[in-house]
This record gives structure tokens, sequence and C-alpha cells, in this order.
């Protein structure tokens, strides 16, 4: 079973890139979808906080869900969840319906990234953990490049509707996978001591939340989401409503960025992984890419005073950067913490990056709505990931495996 760790690994970069396909439907099929179901900015904002408020609670519970049940079963009924989900939002004749839709695909998504971090933690070697997260987390731009040919295409040919059903279809599939391939790894690769996973396994939610390297992590990745999810929901409106764009057009042209997000976290997971490989510590390689990306961040504040062509290239290098430092703020939970609570950190992370995004959504369709325009938003999202990482510079301490006598401190002081 050793052998097949990297086939698991791709395993879980398919399922990233049907959650990531799924997200996609209603952003690239909204001009389509208003045409019998008219929805304001403000209303198309409301949709992506539902998805996004879901997502988050999710991240925690199903971290914690992942930690009880194990990686193989939890998984299963994650995709099982978001699948149905996704396909009955060719149901909606209102925005209620809409809605809901979104609030049960976000509360099955949110438990995806706390697997992958499992899976990761299970059979991957500490050198190897941040390229295979990075392989993981190509997957969005798997699904992200994917979404607007296929959702195009499909919405030419056949209706919104349709849109779901199949994106619906496709995740059922995986789980067939997932069930009949998958077994978990009872020899669990740490570099975590023995006694540290014991101890590690009578750690509560309590005793996470107290962590001030989970709360630093946290922070980190609300400031970053917020900017991603901004990115990743509103691109395709931005390309309709300012540049002119058509459902073609969208087709044609906005998966590059996403493209550029999948080699972008590889790429950062592969850098990383190579100077642990050179024997630089691991505090060092994550930090390195980490700043490397946040510093490549306000490309995307030219974005709105250049011609449509470099728009599209400096969102593609803010795509690149911010997936690299996706898959590294990922793979942080499976450096430091035993396995018996890395779902529950990594759902941590994950609730604090969506409750980010859903705010930052919400602010953004406030402000379209109100006078504001997006050379605004795409300031804010310049910045984002720079505070985020002067968070970890300054406060999150050394990237390194907490040890049996760490975790019995923070057990006894809460």
């Amino acid at each position: 079973m050793k052998n097949r760790r990297w086939y698991f690994v791709v395993m879980v970069a398919v399922a990233i890139a049907i959650s990531y396909f799924d997200r996609q439907t209603l952003p690239v099929a909204i001009a389509a979808i208003q045409r019998n179901i008219p929805l304001s900015n403000e209303q198309f904002s409301y949709l992506q906080t539902a998805f996004l408020l879901a997502y988050a609670a999710m991240y925690v519970l199903g971290g914690r869900l992942l930690d009880a049940l194990g990686t193989r079963k939890g998984f299963l009924l994650i995709m099982l969840w978001w699948s149905l989900a996704c396909a009955m939002h060719a149901l909606a004749t209102g925005f209620m319906v809409l809605l809901v839709g979104r609030l049960l695909l976000g509360g099955g998504e949110g438990g995806a990234f706390p697997a992958a971090t499992r899976v990761v933690a299970e059979w991957i070697e500490p050198n190897e953990r941040s390229t295979a997260m990075g392989v993981i987390n190509a997957g969005t731009a798997i699904g992200s490049v994917l979404a607007p040919p296929i959702i195009g295409f499909v919405l030419i040919q056949s209706g919104w509707r349709a849109v779901f059903v199949i994106a619906g279809t496709f995740g059922l599939a995986w789980v067939v996978w997932w069930a009949i391939s998958y077994r978990s790894n009872m020899m669990t690769l740490s570099s975590n001591t023995i006694d540290a996973r014991a101890i590690g396994a009578n750690i509560g939610w309590r005793h996470v939340v107290s962590m001030r390297r989970v709360q630093v992590f946290v922070f980190a990745k609300f400031m970053s989401d917020a900017a991603w999810y901004f990115l990743l929901f509103w691109l395709p409106k931005y390309l309709y409503d300012v540049r002119g764009f058509d459902i073609k057009q969208v087709s044609y042209y906005a998966w590059i960025p996403y493209a550029a997000s999948g080699v972008g976290s590889f790429l950062g997971g592969w850098l990383s992984s190579r100077l642990i490989r050179k024997g630089r510590s691991i505090d060092f390689s994550r930090k390195l890419v980490l700043g490397l990306c946040a510093l490549g961040m306000p490309v995307v504040m030219l974005v709105s005073v250049t011609p449509v062509q470099v728009a599209l290239l400096l969102f593609s290098i803010a795509f690149f950067c911010q997936q690299a430092w996706s898959g590294l703020i990922m793979t942080l939970p499976a450096d430091v913490f035993p396995l018996t609570i890395v779902g529950t950190v990594a759902g941590m992370i994950g609730f604090g990056g969506a409750i980010g995004g859903a705010i930052f959504g919400l602010i953004a369709g406030y402000m379209l709505g109100h006078g504001f325009t997006y050379a605004t938003l795409f300031f804010f999202v310049g910045i984002f990931h720079l505070i985020g990482f002067l968070a970890i510079l300054l406060f999150a301490g050394r990237i390194q495996p907490l040890s049996a006598i760490e975790l019995q401190r923070i057990e006894s002081a809460v």
C-alpha cells in the first residue's frame, strides 16, 4: 500500500478539482441563470456568502469528523453530500432555492481540505509533504480551468440546469472510486514522536483554539482567502460586467488565470520541499516561499488600468502566487501537529479562510452596489497576503513539530 501513496494523492487532487468545478458552476453560469432568475450584485454576494459560511462551519466540524471517523469513511460521506447538493441547484426557480443550494454545497465542500491534509499526514514523508499538498492544491486549478469551457459548452447546448446535474454526477462517480480504492495507513508516517501523538489524542477543541500557532495560521488564512474567494467568485462577473465579455469569451479566456494557479500550486510546494531536501529547515523552507508569494500579490492592483490582455496576465500572476501560498498554508498542520489533531487544526485554519472570504464578499457586493469600483477592491486584494505573512513571521514562532513536552504544557494550561 505504501507504493500507492502518490496514487492516493492524485485521487484527492481529483476530488479537489471536482470541488472547484462545482463551486464555479454558479459564477460561470450566472449570466444564463439571470435570464430566468434576476439577481443583483448584492444578491450574488449573498449566494457566495451562504456558500462560505457553511463552508467555514464544515471546515471545523468536518475536520473533527475526519479525526473521529477516519479519512476513508469521512471523505466518502463529505463528497457524497456536496455532490448531491450541487445537483440540487438544477431545481432552482428563485433566489431562495439557489441560496439553500449554496449553503448545502458549502457545507459539504468544507471537509475536503481537512481530509486532504490527513491523507498527506498519513502517507507522505515530511520532506515531500509540501510537494504532495501542491499536487492536491493543483486540483483547484484543474477544476477551475475546466469549468469555463465545459460549463460554457453545456450552457450553449443544454442550458444552465444541466450544468449542475453533470457536475453532481462527476462527484458521485468519484465516491465509487474512493470507496473501492482508498485504505487508511495504519502505520502512519509522522515527524512527531509517539508520545506526542498519544498526548495529542487527548487534546480537545479548546486546547487547539488556545494554541498561538493555530491562531496565527487562522488569521493568515483569513486574510489570504478574503482575496482568493473574491478573485475566484468575481472574476467571471468582472469580465462580464466591466470588460464586456460574453459567455463564449469567458469560456475562451477565463481559464488562463486558473491554469496559472495550478502551476503555482505545484511549484510552490516543490520549491519548499527542495529546500528541505537540500538541508534547510522546515521553518526556513515554508516561510521563504510564503513570503515570495505574498510579495507577488500586489500586481493585481494594476488590473483596472491595463488592457484586458495585460489584466489577464496580472490575474494569472496573482492566482499563481495565491495557490502556491494556499498549498503551503494547508501543509503547516501536518508539519507542526500530531496526526490525532491534524484534521481539527486544518479545519480551524480553513474556517478562518472561509470566514474571511465571506466577510470580504459581502463588503465587495455592498461597495459595488454603492458607487465603488473594482479598482478599490483590487487594492485590498493586493495587500491581504502581506498582512497574513507578517503575522506568521512575527507571531507564529518556528515551523517545526510540537514535542510531547510542548503539548503537555498546552494541555495543562487550559
